[in-house]
């Protein structure tokens, strides 16, 4: 397999997880208060990843550009996540998994720093939108409840934290799973002051919800995030949301399966066009990356780019 479709592919993978998050939170957030369940997602996170970089290969203390841009990803990356958690909650899991992903027309117009992508690139943006659409209009229309309007927020917020991301850390020194680390103690720092009056609730939480806290931790945050970090390192933000942008085929799919939800011709077809719509915006993406790189700068071929980039977690 290529760099470049082992790259696609982890990302890929990252997609389908979150796709599944969206289930995952929402039972977990009907049983427990939201901030109870953000601080235990981070909690759990900040463990297990504070146990890989002691069992890991190589210097343990982290550099002072991990520990540097760590406190204000963190603090992005928390936004996106308490936002995204409070809208999950108020509405379906489908919706919030389509809503967010609005966030791949938002990165490119924040990811500048070649210029911006080609207007074409907006075409399979906007075939992705149109996609969104026909996802949501298989279930019927209805006015933005609460749920969505925080979700179109968190998406806001998520193309900022994506491009942030890929700004303070180009060209830096940076390890993922450190700088993973600091953001994990981040959101546990700022979510335990907020959640310690709820924490009986926790301790009296079934197993059922254990494992969904669980699952969101390890796989959702954990995997995920270290699994996206290093496959942005070898792309662009830009990029990266594209394919990212299939999570909510991903939703939908576990929503059918797990969830109940009603598969119907108008969310086939706008699942078609999402996967359609991603892979045309990859390759216009690709296109031009190649094409923006100055010959003279010395920099490595786009697709084995190995300047220290990362992005952080979209998905509840």
């Amino acid at each position: 397999m290529s760099d470049i479709r082992r790259t696609d592919a982890v990302l890929l993978l990252v997609a389908v997880v979150w796709g599944s998050s969206y289930l995952s939170a929402q039972t977990a957030t009907s049983a427990l208060p939201v901030l109870v369940v953000l601080f235990a997602r981070y909690a759990l996170s900040a463990l297990a990843c504070l146990g890989l970089v002691a069992a890991g290969p190589g210097p343990r203390r982290w550099t002072r550009d991990e520990l540097r841009l760590g406190l204000p990803l963190g603090l992005t990356q928390a936004a996106v996540l308490v936002v995204e958690t409070y809208g999950v909650a108020h509405t379906s899991a489908a919706n919030a998994g389509l809503i967010i992903s609005l966030t791949i027309v938002l990165t490119p117009l924040l990811d500048r720093r070649r210029g911006g992508p080609p207007p074409v690139f907006f075409a399979a943006a906007g075939m992705c939108v149109v996609a969104v659409g026909l996802l949501m209009s298989g279930h019927g229309f209805h006015a933005p409840r609460l749920g969505d309007v925080l979700m179109l927020g968190a998406a806001v917020i998520r193309a900022g934290h994506v491009a942030l991301v890929g700004r303070l850390t180009v060209g830096r020194a940076v390890r993922p799973l450190h700088l993973t680390t600091v953001q994990m103690i981040v959101g546990t720092a700022l979510s335990l002051p907020v959640a310690v009056h709820d924490m009986p609730d926790l301790a009296r939480a079934g197993t059922a919800i254990w494992l969904q806290l669980v699952y969101l931790a390890l796989f959702c945050s954990v995997f995920a995030f270290l699994a996206q970090t290093w496959a942005v390192q070898r792309t662009s933000a830009s990029r990266a949301s594209l394919l990212l942008g299939t999570e909510p085929v991903w939703a939908f799919a576990v929503g059918i399966a797990l969830g109940g939800e009603r598969l119907t011709a108008l969310t086939a077809l706008g699942a078609a066009l999402m996967v359609f719509g991603t892979y045309w915006g990859q390759a216009i993406e690709r296109a031009h990356r190649t094409a923006a790189t100055p010959p003279e700068t010395g920099l490595p071929a786009p697709d084995k780019d190995i300047r220290c980039r990362t992005t952080t977690p979209t998905s509840v």
